[in-house]
């Protein structure tokens, strides 16, 4: 995948934006506050209709207007792709290759991107709905019946939920609700198995690279194991399920371990072992989508060297294959030193305008 051409109205602190990256490394530095960010984060609301820095659409409109449009257009497996992505009075239209999209989640493998910001440190640190949020993103965007059991798992613990909270009393809704929970809960823990197995081989090799003796490993932490009953398991809990009016088993509870030298990282690692831990997730993630789509997504780094130190950011631009279309945020005026072989675009950007360093 190759992003071609980005061009953004009303998005952030961009003005009217136009952006032609280089198929190589390209470098967008300038001070802080002055839009590196938002142009990467432009690029992720097209390709995920998500931002990484807020849930709420009218706080990437820029002060004063009444809405944001962004275009993307790009080459993948050869064949151009155009994302439309408008939020305008309050409503969230997207198009692709001008065809009106009936779902926000249709979008979702049309332009595959991997993006790491700073925030990416808390899938090692923060809590465990974050590294559930970073599976049911990166495997619906790589396996549609994912997508599709994960709908449904949410809608049936939403009625299951409000079913408790009315106490709950009647066996035969919650036995169906139950079932429900069960058949689609299955699919989420074989995927998310599977794809903690590929993505923990990807991301010891990854970690290993940039830090070299470190040991680190990955490892799937299901609320409900695949040898467990999870019919018994509910049956068990219910009684408390009743009297909080929520569900308390399954695999909304589940989690994932990164360990550092045999330690838990999220307790014991310094924060430049957390943000390499962090980019070794993102570079397996990198290495999974190509061997899935047959090419790589476009990598967007945000401030991606600011906690790393000299050696450790060498390797880390080493471990990135030279086919892969970089985008890099940078406060410093000097550009990261380039693999050989691989050509380097600079940007500069001030006050939202971007223009060729």
């Amino acid at each position: 995948m190759v992003l071609c051409n980005l061009k953004t109205e009303g998005f952030r602190c961009l003005t009217a934006l136009e952006f032609t990256p280089g198929e190589g490394l390209n470098v967008i530095a300038g001070d802080n506050a002055q839009g590196k960010t938002s142009i990467l984060e432009a690029i992720l609301f097209a390709a995920t209709s998500k931002s990484h820095r807020t849930t709420r659409e009218a706080e990437l409109v820029q002060y004063g207007r009444p809405g944001f449009r962004v275009h993307a257009s790009g080459q993948r497996n050869s064949r151009s792709v155009t994302v439309d992505a408008t939020w305008w009075q309050g409503e969230k239209r997207f198009k692709v290759n001008g065809v009106a999209q009936g779902k926000v989640s249709d979008i979702l493998g049309k332009m595959p991107v991997v993006f790491f910001s700073p925030e990416d440190v808390a899938l090692v640190r923060g809590s465990a709905a974050v590294r559930r949020k970073f599976l049911d993103m990166e495997i619906s965007q790589l396996e549609p019946a994912y997508l599709r059991a994960l709908q449904q798992y949410r809608t049936a613990l939403k009625q299951r939920n409000e079913l408790l909270k009315q106490n709950g009393r009647e066996p035969a809704l919650l036995d169906a609700w139950d079932e429900q929970l069960i058949r689609h809960g299955r699919v989420l823990v074989e995927r998310r198995n599977a794809f903690i197995k590929e993505l923990g081989c990807a991301a010891v090799a990854a970690y290993e690279t940039i830090a070299s003796q470190e040991p680190f490993t990955l490892r799937y932490l299901p609320d409900v194991s695949p040898d467990q009953d999870h019919a018994r398991v509910l049956t068990q809990y219910r009684e408390r399920d009743r009297s909080q009016g929520l569900t308390n088993r399954g695999p909304h509870r589940d989690d994932f371990e990164l360990t550092v030298s045999g330690k838990p990282a999220r307790h014991f690692a310094s924060q430049g072992q957390q943000r390499t831990a962090a980019l070794a997730l993102k570079l397996a993630e990198l290495k999974l989508v190509c061997e899935r789509i047959g090419e790589y997504p476009v990598f967007m780094l945000d401030d991606v060297l600011s906690e790393l130190d000299a050696k450790r950011s060498e390797r880390l631009f080493q471990a990135i294959p030279q086919t892969v279309q970089c985008l890099v945020t940078t406060t410093a005026m000097t550009a990261p030193a380039a693999p050989s072989g691989v050509h380097c675009t600079c940007f500069h950007i001030r006050s939202g305008t971007l223009a060729p360093a």
